[in-house]
């Protein structure tokens, strides 16, 4: 047998007893782990007591007078196969006791199991392909980038620092289309963000639209409480003043916060005059143009004091960057996790053949041909 140390490592830990019945309850100080065998205790280890009492039988029956008749020429009867007694049952007497009793202590496979529980955001994001969307007033590393191109990164970040969220994208110019819906597919979702390009929509900036395809995207989640959406926000990026679609961004606005869904505004490009690229008919950069930045700040900050949310102005590629993090510590979903032990019982596996060990010395202890020889 494998030497037994006592371990109070278990104590007050919730665990999983039998089959599937889930209890809370505590390892008591007689527990013991089983040395060399990770995992592996002893529920009940004092059982081990009634082994001290199998030598003792041993010596008790190797003391034991066999009693003898007395007959006329008793020589001539004497049948040596007979008369000795074969070590087999008392080996197997002996094996099957062991093993009973190891069953009584109640030998044990304890696994930790972590068990997460947790309930992410369904986010909507709202990104303006307006044409203005070309201008390249950012820079990176020495080179200059349009407005789109220096936020497809960080949304890209954004979506994959969310894993146990379901994420959409909407986009609008000149009118609002769903890019994609509510997804954890994050590698499909990143797939469609690198679509994304200006000249996929009519021009204009329809930004009460692109919120209101948002909205109606997060009712179709179906998780609301109280009336109200919970679990969830939007953000919305654009460079613009809204100068189309048929929904109002006040509309849009009163919509969200009647739904109790926060929605964080950011304002892309630099202010005052700013490069615009030319392209020639076949879609070849020939030089630039300079125009002046429209955005409306104030009305970014209407949308989102009204809903709950926070505005930002990204101005470059960091403040891009920084107001997507902002977002994220805003929003991040808190996980509970609880540890359970889940307990595999091993009593019938040392049971059944300590019983079968057991059944075996009985039957050669006084097989049938021995029965049939002292009947003759």
């Amino acid at each position: 047998m494998l030497p037994l140390t006592s371990s109070i490592d278990l104590l007050a830990r919730p665990t999983l007893s039998g089959a599937g019945s889930l209890v809370t309850c505590h390892l008591p100080l007689g527990t013991w782990t089983l040395p060399g065998l990770p995992g592996y205790v002893l529920k009940d280890p004092l059982w081990f007591l009634a082994l001290a009492a199998l030598p003792l039988l041993l010596w008790i029956r190797g003391r034991r007078r066999v009693p003898v008749l007395l007959v006329p020429f008793a020589a001539a009867w004497h049948r040596p196969s007979l008369a000795s007694f074969s070590r087999w049952p008392v080996a197997l007497a002996f094996l099957g006791l062991v093993l009973l009793v190891t069953a009584l202590a109640r030998p044990q496979h304890v696994e930790d199991k972590r068990e997460v529980r947790s309930q992410g955001y369904d986010i909507m994001l709202a990104i303006d392909l307006s044409g203005s969307m070309l201008a390249e007033d950012y820079e990176k590393g020495g080179e200059r980038l349009n407005r789109l191109q220096a936020i497809k990164p960080v949304i890209q970040a954004f979506i994959n620092d969310r894993p146990s969220d379901r994420i959409g994208i909407v986009v609008f110019s000149g009118r609002a289309y769903t890019l994609a819906p509510l997804t954890f597919d994050h590698d499909w979702l990143a797939k469609q963000t690198e679509r994304l390009k200006i000249g996929l929509i009519e021009d204009g900036t329809a930004i009460g639209d692109g919120l209101g395809v948002a909205l109606t995207r997060l009712e179709q989640a179906k998780r609301e409480s109280g009336g109200k959406r919970s679990g969830a926000f939007i953000v919305l990026l654009t460079d613009g003043v809204n100068n189309r679609g048929s929904l109002t961004p006040e509309q849009a606005t009163e919509l969200a916060r009647s739904r109790g869904v926060p929605i964080y505004t950011i304002g892309a490009g630099k202010d005052g005059i700013v490069p615009y690229p030319v392209f020639d008919d076949k879609g070849n950069k020939i030089g630039y143009r300079r125009m002046m930045a429209d955005l409306d700040e104030g009305a970014l900050e209407q949308i989102s004091d009204a809903t709950g949310g926070h505005f930002f102005r990204a101005a470059d590629t960091d403040t891009i960057e920084s107001a997507f993090k902002a977002i994220d510590r805003a929003q991040k979903i808190e996980f509970q996790s609880k540890s359970y032990l889940l307990t595999t019982e091993l009593f019938y596996w040392l049971a059944a053949p300590g019983l079968g060990a057991l059944l075996l010395a009985a039957l050669f202890a006084r097989p049938f041909w021995q029965k049939e020889a002292a009947a003759a």
